[in-house]
């Protein structure tokens, strides 16, 4: 039998389609994206600023609007750097250590992925609302929680503590251990390779990560909702004043609020495309590392 040929021009037709079936696809998904993604972004705009600059410099600077403003930012200061810390740990435990229970880890890590914000709010209020399981201990010792910014910071942790982990995990295992052994044999403390080695490797996946995480807890809508009462200038975060607002009537108001979630979508998306051209960068030359260090020992008569 002779073996099968396939020249240059035959590989190109099996593999490339049609050229009307290629700019076929290239207008379904630009048809895609500005229907569902660039007309919606420039409504928001356009009906921020629809009565000009006034009223939408009003609308996001009223008391109640500076108020859910600033809630957000107090929430994401202290749920980002707590699932900073806790993501670090976790990946750096499944990417680097082989336990029992490192599978449970990771599903548990995945969790919020896959329960509804909502149900997770509720999960809150039984176990420390009036009539929850602790309700009665935090009562007795004037303790509140829920309907207050303890609740609404526990909900935003919740629903974005996996974003950090599930960044890194994978970031980590391209990368290695050979080097952080390498400096341990050497003398170096753990801290000290975590520092100096490990998480230069893996700040690029580090801030995608971060960002992500962020801007989740900037629009964090469900579960929010569910542990906060909606108090106007109390417990209102940027998305229920949106929606307070909206349902008063308040068009203009809640659209120059959204606009603001927008930029920061923008922003993040900006960032997020930055630090993941440089982890997809980071990988391809630890590939062709991999690749370069095994040809001596594939070809032992060869010298590199």
């Amino acid at each position: 039998m002779r073996p099968l040929i396939v020249h240059a021009n035959e590989r190109a037709r099996v593999t490339h389609e049609p050229r009307w079936v290629r700019r076929m696809l290239v207008l379904l998904a630009a048809a895609f994206f500005a229907v569902l993604l660039l007309v919606p972004m420039l409504a928001v705009f356009g009906f921020a600023l629809r009565e000009g600059l006034g009223v939408y410099w009003a609308g996001i600077s009223s008391p109640d609007a500076r108020s859910a403003i600033r809630l957000t930012l107090i929430t994401a200061a202290i749920a980002v750097p707590l699932n900073t810390v806790f993501g670090v740990a976790a990946a750096w435990c499944v990417a680097k250590y082989e336990f029992r229970g490192r599978r449970l880890l990771v599903h548990l890590i995945d969790l919020p992925f896959s329960v509804s914000p909502v149900v997770a709010g509720l999960v809150f209020v039984l176990l420390f609302g009036a009539q929850g399981v602790f309700g009665a201990w935090l009562q007795a010792h004037d303790v509140q929680i829920i309907f207050q910014v303890p609740g609404i910071v526990l909900a935003t942790l919740f629903v974005t503590f996996p974003f950090v982990a599930r960044e890194l995990i994978p970031v980590m295992q391209a990368g290695g251990n050979e080097e952080e052994e390498a400096a341990i044999m050497l003398g170096a403390s753990g801290f000290t390779t975590f520092w100096r080695i490990t998480l230069p490797k893996v700040k690029w996946g580090l801030i995608y990560g971060v960002v992500l995480c962020n801007a989740r807890a900037f629009g964090e809508f469900g579960a929010v909702s569910v542990v906060s009462s909606k108090i106007r200038g109390a417990t209102s975060t940027m998305p229920l004043h949106i929606e307070n607002e909206y349902n008063d009537y308040h068009g203009t108001a809640a659209f120059a609020v959204a606009s603001l979630l927008a930029l920061l979508a923008l922003l993040t998306l900006v960032i997020k495309s930055f630090a993941e051209w440089h982890v997809h960068r980071q990988q391809r030359a630890a590939a062709l590392a991999d690749a370069a260090a095994a040809v001596p020992t594939a070809l032992p008569g060869i010298s590199p």
